[in-house]
């Protein structure tokens, strides 16, 4: 159950109780927890919620724009800094050596068809461009054409596997014009997901965690509002 909704309950029932029964000091201690926890909701609830003459509230979704820029700011600086994709680059596997890129998912998505086109323009100006007319032309190979980008693909991740590749990738990476290059394309490509974001999925995701703990707030209000509540109405019945 929601811990504002009881705290206030609980204050709310103390307040009634000690007007019920007159007994004053249960009716300040359930007004002095009442108005405390009514106070931390009522601040928990502005973050994001607009109240008509209260300054200040709906913070959250008024200062969007730059809640968006500080976001991507913090990303690029702390995520994606020179020397965290540096790090990246030169960590190392279990066994202590550099770890690997990837490359063959990124090669089997690659579109090859304009290769295999591109060898047919070859040997249609070669001077077996003669003869391979005489058979019919480049559509005699045609059926050729998805082996050759099955084999292309295999051999095009061989040499992508290769420890000379790999090391020969890893030191253009590591030229500064490239690193300033892969952070440009990072802040790029950052910016674009952040701007997907809307006021109202930011709200609703901050929201959903900051209540959990701000929460709390609202029931040690209610809390140490009770407590002064009992100490005001010793001090006054001592009075």
């Amino acid at each position: 159950m929601n811990k504002s909704v009881v705290t206030n309950l609980c204050a709310v029932i103390l307040t009634i109780a000690g007007w019920a029964l007159s007994q004053p000091w249960l009716l300040t201690v359930g007004l002095f927890a009442l108005s405390g926890a009514l106070t931390n909701w009522l601040a928990v609830h502005m973050l994001f919620e607009k109240v008509p003459g209260l300054y200040g509230s709906g913070v959250i979704p008024a200062r969007f724009e730059s809640f968006k820029g500080s976001l991507q700011q913090l990303m690029m600086t702390q995520f994606f800094s020179a020397e965290n994709i540096d790090r990246f680059l030169h960590q190392q596997d279990d066994y202590g050596k550099p770890m690997r890129l990837e490359l063959g998912p990124v090669i089997e998505q690659v579109e090859l068809d304009p290769a295999f086109d591109a060898l047919l323009k070859v040997v249609e100006g070669s001077s077996f461009g003669s003869m391979l007319m005489m058979v019919g032309g480049s559509k005699v190979l045609q059926p050729l054409r998805e082996p050759f980008i099955h084999e292309l693909k295999t051999a095009l991740t061989e040499i992508a596997d290769s420890d000379e590749f790999q090391q020969q990738i890893l030191l253009q990476l590591e030229q500064p014009e490239q690193m300033n290059q892969i952070q440009q394309h990072i802040e790029t490509i950052v910016a674009a997901r952040i701007d997907e974001l809307t006021p109202e999925l930011v709200k609703s995701i901050v929201q959903q965690m900051i209540k959990e703990h701000l929460g709390w707030l609202v029931v040690w209000g209610g809390f140490f509002g009770g407590l002064l509540g009992l100490l005001a109405a010793l001090v006054l019945n001592g009075l």
